[in-house]
């Protein structure tokens, strides 16, 4: 059998894909090498270890049985690796910060901060290009002003003493702060007025019910349809909608989801002396099965380290050497402040503020549970506060030097409860780098081939990156003095890489670059790619995931117009809300 189109990976930008075109008809057949996390509340808890455990926890890059290890990758630096397998992939991890990305990442950008960004590395289109895209997904998901809380109203309060302006657009143009735009559904009903779980079940709660466990995926409120779960990951936004697509389109075909079946090979013909993507071998990773399935178009979207892997491995061409190159991140830190009030920094929205430093990058602030705010504590690049360096011990405005917190100290900060600290997440715009990478390791291959190596060579940034992460540092410290706190740490943390980008990037040179404007493969015809790894860099700093299915949505509307005869639909067509009540009484 021959699908039109096949989708590799349920992640952020797989599922955008195959929902776009299974409303428009299409036979759309979406793999995804981990599990399908059917009904969450009986699957999930919010115990944090049973979550994020790397090596056992249900959100964590491994098979869908949980008593076999977790998927090697080979990472020979200090650091760690944030994602996870499944539908929904890795936002099922995130807060839903959907901002746009800074203009100064895209061609044609002729702005007095310029020379702030890698222009060398920009998109290969404009800014104004992708913004009917942002609006159909910002409908679509839908993106709505973050719900507002204490820990909100303290780093707001902060920022304004910054002195810079209250953003108001969804165009970052300036210095600027504002509540976050976020993809998550603003409390109604009893939502945010209790803390009663009798009296937060869908339909009497609707929307965010402020329990502050965004990190370990969403299944609130409790009782309510999948696709009206407050946190708009995939799984509970644009998979819904791929499922039902004949509930809610006049032309729609539903989309075959098959979880556990991990794809080990693209497969590729050569036809009127040009090579094509035909479709893919997967293994079905309970039974070890393996499949063939052939497809007018494929589409690649496993994220920034199993893009390229499953290209490597299927021994596709690479022959300007940038498959797996250029892999950005945000190269964070942190810096929490001690208050001596509550900060309400455990409840709500896990991330519903920003400030916004184009040319540098952003601020947000972030709650956190016990053991997550603890580790966030002792992670660091700069040895333990106080007891030894590791040659760097930054110091600043911050309270002593920079370290991990642990011991006595960890527990007199944590003495109080996580309601007296406030973080500040530091997102620093990164430029493009060849020597970063994901590629093949020389370990011993797994079940589905050579497994791959991030090398990632923190200490090797360029100056810009090195500097505009001092620069937010210093920023955040001032914001948390400014809004009261009493003692100020910054951990210099080693690399937390959960934003990753551009390992597969779009660019305007075929010198430098996998991918054309168009998202498809400069060298294999009707192979696209549309996840994480098609970013044509770091966009400056903002959170990734907006940008990633704007573009995932543009990719499906070319794939549909060039390879199937249809016509655009974005501008065209009024986009259907995920929360649709069709959508809902087909599940």
């Amino acid at each position: 059998m021959s699908r039109d189109v096949i989708v590799v990976g349920a992640g952020a930008g797989g599922p955008v894909v195959a929902k776009e075109l299974a409303a428009r008809g299409l036979d759309v057949l979406l793999l995804e090498g981990g599990a399908r996390h059917g009904n969450p509340p009986k699957e999930w808890t919010h115990f944090e270890n049973d979550a994020n455990n790397p090596l056992t926890g249900f959100l964590r890059v491994g098979p869908s049985d949980r008593r076999k290890p977790e998927w090697l990758r080979e990472q020979p630096q200090n650091g760690f690796l944030l994602q996870a397998s499944g539908v929904g992939g890795t936002t099922l991890h995130y807060y839903g910060n959907s901002p746009r990305a800074y203009r100064g990442v895209f061609k044609g950008y002729t702005g007095a901060d310029r020379g702030s960004y890698d222009t060398e590395h920009a998109f290969p289109f404009t800014y104004d290009e992708l913004v009917p895209y942002y609006e159909w997904v910002e409908a679509t998901l839908p993106v709505q002003t973050a719900a507002m809380g204490v820990k909100e109203t303290v780093f707001l309060g902060g920022a304004e003493r910054l002195g810079i302006p209250v953003q108001t657009t969804k165009d970052t143009l300036r210095w600027s702060y504002r509540p976050q735009e976020n993809a998550i559904l603003q409390p109604g009903g009893t939502a945010g007025r209790t803390g009663d779980p009798a009296h937060l079940h869908y339909p009497e709660a609707t929307g965010c019910t402020f329990c502050g466990y965004c990190l370990q995926g969403c299944m609130e409120p409790a009782s309510a349809p999948r696709n009206q779960y407050a946190k708009r990951s995939t799984d509970n936004s644009y998979v819904p909608m791929a499922l039902t697509a004949p509930a809610w389109s006049p032309h729609g075909r539903a989309v075959t989801l098959l979880a556990d079946s991990y794809v080990t090979k693209v497969h590729t013909a050569r036809r009127d002396g040009e090579l094509v993507a035909t479709g893919v071998t997967w293994r079905n990773t309970v039974t070890g099965e393996r499949h063939r399935e052939d497809a007018a178009v494929v589409v690649l979207a496993g994220g920034t380290t199993e893009t390229p892997r499953l290209w490597l491995n299927s021994g596709l061409p690479n022959p300007n050497g940038w498959v797996g190159r250029g892999y950005t991140d945000h190269f964070l830190d942190g810096v929490t402040g001690l208050f001596d009030r509550d900060t309400g920094s455990s409840r709500g929205p896990s991330s519903a503020a920003r400030c916004d430093f184009p040319g540098y990058g952003a601020l947000e602030n972030i709650g956190l549970p016990p053991a997550m705010q603890a580790f966030s504590m002792a992670l660091s690049d700069s040895g333990i506060r106080g007891q030894y360096r590791n040659g760097r011990g930054l110091t600043g405005p911050w309270d002593g030097r920079t370290g991990r917190v642990i011991g006595p100290e960890l527990k007199e900060a944590l003495g109080h409860g996580v309601d007296r600290l406030l973080n500040v997440l530091i997102l620093t715009g990164d430029d493009v780098e060849a020597q970063n990478r994901a590629t093949l390791s020389a370990l011993p291959p797994d079940e589905h081939g050579a497994v791959p190596k991030v090398v990632f060579r923190h200490r090797q940034r360029s100056r810009r990156t090195l500097a505009a992460r001092e620069f937010l540092a210093r920023r955040a410290t001032e914001l948390l003095r400014r809004a009261g706190a009493t003692h100020v740490y910054r951990f210099d943390w080693a690399p937390l890489l959960l934003h990753v980008h551009s390992s597969m990037r779009m660019g305007l040179s075929a010198d430098d670059s996998v991918l054309g404007a168009d998202a498809q493969s400069r060298w294999v015809r009707r192979l696209y790619v549309a996840d994480n790894s098609a970013l044509a860099n770091s966009l400056g700093g903002p959170n990734p995931t907006l940008t990633t299915q704007a573009l995932a949505t543009r990719t499906a509307e070319t794939i549909f117009v060039r390879h199937f005869g249809g016509h655009p639909f974005v501008g065209r067509e009024d986009p259907v809300p995920s929360t649709d009540h069709r959508i809902s009484a087909a599940l």
